[in-house]
Parts: C-alpha cells; sequence; structure tokens
C-alpha cells in the first residue's frame, strides 16, 4: 500500500494508524514550561487627565469648565471637548440629544456635558538611571585610542 501512495511523510492519507503502537501518555499533573516564572511586565506610571482639545495642554484636575483654556483661550464646555462627542453619530453626540449644536468648538450650555479624560504614560516620572563605567576621552587621540581598542585582537 505504501507504492501506491503519491506522498509518503506521515500523517498524509493515515487509515493504518490502528497498527501503530501509541506512545505511553504520561499520567499526573503536567509541569509547568517555564520553572521561573512568567516575566512581569514593565510598569509604567500613568496620569489621568484633561486636555484641551484645541492646543492639547493639560488641564489642572478640578478645572472649571465653564470658563476657557489658560494657554489657548479655547472654550472649555463645548461638544469638542465632550466625552459624548462623536463625528460620526446623528448630531455629532452619542447621548440622545434633541437639537442639533451647529458650532462644535464654542462655548454652549449642554445638560449631558461631561470632560474628556485622557490616561497617558507620565511624562514627569525620572527613567531609571543608566551606569556606565567609561570615563569621557578628554582629547581626540584618547577617543582615537579608546576607538582603536574596540577592534584589536
Amino acid at each position: 500500500m505504501d507504492e501506491d501512495r503519491k506522498y509518503r511523510h506521515n500523517g498524509y492519507q493515515d487509515s493504518d494508524r490502528s497498527q501503530r503502537p501509541d506512545r505511553p501518555r504520561p499520567t499526573g499533573p503536567r509541569p509547568p514550561l517555564d520553572i521561573t516564572g512568567p516575566r512581569l511586565p514593565r510598569l509604567v506610571q500613568s496620569v489621568t487627565a484633561s486636555r484641551c482639545y484645541a492646543c492639547g495642554s493639560t488641564l489642572a484636575h478640578g478645572t472649571d469648565f465653564k470658563t476657557e483654556c489658560p494657554k489657548c483661550h479655547a472654550a472649555l464646555h463645548c461638544c469638542k471637548q465632550c466625552s459624548h462627542f462623536e463625528p460620526a453619530t446623528r448630531f455629532q453626540c452619542r447621548k440622545p440629544i434633541p437639537v442639533r449644536i451647529a458650532v462644535k468648538d464654542a462655548l454652549n450650555e449642554c445638560e449631558l456635558f461631561s470632560p474628556r479624560v485622557t490616561v497617558a504614560r507620565d511624562a514627569n516620572a525620572a527613567p531609571p538611571p543608566i551606569s556606565v563605567n567609561v570615563a569621557a576621552p578628554r582629547t581626540a587621540s584618547d577617543a582615537r585610542s579608546a576607538f582603536e581598542s574596540l577592534f584589536k585582537k
């Protein structure tokens, strides 16, 4: 039967599997793949804050949104600053509003307004210090000798 097969690799038309001896299956619980355990992800500090829709500056916690942005003087209580603003929906709002607000970046009195909050990486967190025990070269010849010492055998 093996001579009439087009392909001879294992798995192709294996109708005679019952004739092969099965490997003994280990009993008991499976050992873990990695004894040392999984690697933990590097945790990044995150900041939850509101940002101005126009200039992107971070607004202080507890900002009164009835005012304007302290940096670019754009209105903060407007549709573009709202968390429900969605250009692809009806009236560009995910909430059921009765009347369309025409100018999306102008101050309005919408009762459904909630400020958009973003979660971002903390830019003020200091990166871990990198310690390198290499002295900076003082002259050009020191730099040249340091470079040449890299390629010596």
